[in-house]
């Protein structure tokens, strides 16, 4: 069938359904203004198309998101329209909604098929704006009327889903009834027989190669940020190095914001918090704290097999790929006791959980676990099992994406209401 995928940082979550579907004969397209002119990727047709226009001045500012995804949808349905022009017709259309590019595609092809990446319907209360008490919100008299607003995107595509995708129960249940009833739950999934323990495995930091041999304290973000706990985490590292003086420590990822609001000092959050923890650290320490930047896969990879232990934390929001990575290369891990982290993490069965605001929690069962590699490799190994039994890519992930969107080509489409 014909398949068109519409993502703004293509491949995103697609990038293993997106080869999977061309390399079993679909026809895949795919609409993104990632790329400047047409190209191929494994099989798959990648246009490109254009988002003209900027916010309107002086706009109220709970309508500037709302304007920023119809700009990006007004862009996405002229390129469809050019295609429909040109005689295209998807079966089925794939698109994470979230940044407002598929809104006007029922209005191209009213009959294709749309199945949308439903990664998270915004929430306002005390589990989520108001989760971290150091940085309240500014307005909480108004943040559920602006995440209203926020969620008129989900709104307007809830009319024209014709089914969903959630790579988590939480994620799926941050979603009224009326659109979860739709949702089926399958996450993208977790390449177990690449990301396995590798007992050979090196890491080359500030002039030295790192092996399982050393300990090695990990932590891990797309962009070190309070969302992802980056804050809980630095905070605990004096007493960490000075409990632990042969730890090395190796932190990854960028310096911009993801997630939240940026810090108001002007710099980054990742450099707002060396600045305030390091006069706590004699140098002889901070030798031994390694900040990576973002770097290639393959070196991440290496990252994850000579962890002696891996520390993620998360607010209760989406849930990143690299825990479930960091699983499959069998860490032994100590998490934040939230929501999503629940959903992979069995307290002293897989992983080890602690309050994400407990930061002598954090250190006491980082080092209580760096005292005791049985319990690291028992905890290791079921991590493993249980990624391998719940996201194995090729095994679960995969054949049930392919069998949603099977399910989805088979469904009576709907329509787009007419005003």
């Amino acid at each position: 069938m014909n398949v068109l995928l519409i993502h703004q940082n293509f491949p995103g979550q697609f990038k293993y359904l997106g080869p999977a579907l061309a390399g079993r004969g679909d026809d895949v397209l795919v609409l993104t203004p990632k790329v400047k002119e047409p190209t191929n990727w494994r099989g798959i047709t990648v246009l490109p198309y254009t988002v003209t226009g900027a916010s309107t001045p002086g706009i109220h500012p709970w309508l500037i998101d709302f304007e920023t995804k119809i700009l990006r949808g007004s862009g996405c349905f002229d390129a469809a329209m050019a295609l429909r022009d040109a005689g295209y017709a998807p079966d089925v259309i794939l698109a994470h909604h979230g940044w407002g590019e598929s809104l006007f595609l029922k209005d191209v092809w009213p009959a294709a098929r749309l199945g949308l990446y439903c990664e998270l319907y915004h929430r306002s209360g005390p589990d989520q704006t108001g989760f971290d008490p150091e940085f309240p919100s500014p307005t909480p008299d108004t943040d559920a009327l602006r995440l209203r607003l926020k969620n008129l995107n989900n709104r307007l595509h809830e009319e024209v889903m014709d089914a969903g995708l959630s790579p988590t129960q939480y994620q799926a249940a941050t979603y009224p009834d009326t659109y979860r009833a739709r949702i089926t739950v399958a996450h993208d999934g977790v390449d177990t027989d690449r990301i396995t323990p590798n007992p050979e495995a090196r890491l080359d930091v500030a002039g030295r190669t790192l092996t399982t041999q050393d300990e090695v304290i990990t932590f891990v973000n797309r962009n070190l940020e309070p969302y992802r706990g980056y804050h809980v985490f630095m905070r605990a590292l004096p007493d960490l190095l000075r409990r632990r003086p042969q730890a090395q420590v190796v932190i990854l990822g960028g310096d911009e914001t993801s997630y939240g609001a940026k810090p108001s000092n002007g710099t980054s959050w990742k450099q707002t918090f060396i600045d305030e923890v390091r006069p706590q650290i004699p140098n002889d320490d901070w030798c031994r704290v390694h900040f990576l930047g973002r770097v290639p896969y393959p070196t991440f990879l290496s990252l994850l097999q000579v962890s002696t232990v891996h520390i993620y934390l998360t607010y209760p929001f989406v849930l990143s790929w690299s825990l479930l990575e960091a699983m499959s290369a069998e860490c032994a891990i100590v998490a934040s006791d939230t929501a999503p982290v629940r959903e992979a993490i069995s307290d002293g069965t897989n992983g080890v959980m602690v309050d994400f605001f407990d930061q002598a929690g954090l250190v006491d069962e980082t080092c209580a676990l760096l005292d005791a590699p049985e319990r690291r490799r028992a905890l290791g190994r079921n991590a493993r099992r249980f990624v391998r039994d719940r996201y194995d890519l090729n095994r679960i992930c995969l054949p049930r994406q392919l069998a949603w969107v099977d399910a989805l080509s088979q469904t009576d489409p709907v329509r787009q209401p007419q005003d």
